[in-house]
């Protein structure tokens, strides 16, 4: 009974090993991908060679995460979650922050925060994304997928500037949803920090302050 006992043990700390060692693995390919599209571009970048920048074989970069859409989208969504892994937005800290603040001027203030700090993550992968997109329908599906959820969100958010009582008249839910998909987007955010030379901190002041302007009453 007690050679069974010890072997069921070994079993499971084998097998525990086993996929912590994958997902050590998982990570050092992402990470290699990664580096390599903001090095080179997504088109020009090659499963074969995010493989030999991990030091593991093409094989594993299929087993582990999949085809280069497959990894460009487990990219961002660490970028978005800032975490090894997808994070739904109601469990974000900042989304539990913005929903327990009763002022919605003090929401929309937390949000343009997080929204720099994602955007500095993940705008170089989104914009790769878009612009593999326009040639390949697995990343259009994957761009598509990610912009309607970007959308999806937004509503959420404006509902629940409308229920704080924080929505101008005449101003609707989607008419402000609309408003906030747009201004909090990967493109907006390179064409003021990058292109425009603002910093990060400047931004995120600029936007909490024009959507308090454009949204609230």
């Amino acid at each position: 009974m007690v050679a069974v006992d010890t072997d069921v043990k070994r079993r499971s700390y084998d097998g525990s090993r086993r996929r912590a060692r994958s997902v050590e693995t998982k990570q050092r390919i992402l990470d290699a991908a990664r580096d390599l599209i903001l090095e080179t571009g997504y088109r020009a970048t090659r499963i074969a060679a995010i493989a030999a920048r991990a030091g593991v074989n093409v094989d594993t970069v299929y087993e582990l995460v999949g085809r280069k859409p497959v990894v460009l989208r487990e990219l961002i969504e660490q970028a978005i979650s800032g975490a090894e892994g997808p994070v739904t937005a109601e469990e974000r800290d900042y989304v539990k922050a913005m929903r327990a603040e009763p002022d919605p001027a003090r929401k929309l203030a937390l949000y343009a925060q997080a929204v720099c700090d994602i955007q500095a993550r993940m705008a170089p992968l989104f914009l790769a994304l878009r612009d593999a997109s326009s040639t390949e329908p697995e990343a259009h599906q994957v761009w598509q997928e990610i912009s309607e959820r970007r959308a999806t969100n937004m509503r959420k958010l404006a509902r629940d500037l409308r229920d704080s009582g924080g929505l101008r008249p005449g101003l609707s839910v989607d008419q402000a949803a609309d408003v906030v998909w747009a201004m909090n987007s990967s493109e907006m955010y390179v064409l003021f920090t990058v292109e425009r030379g603002w910093s990060p901190r400047r931004y995120e002041n600029w936007l909490a302050e024009a959507w308090c302007r454009l949204l609230l009453d």
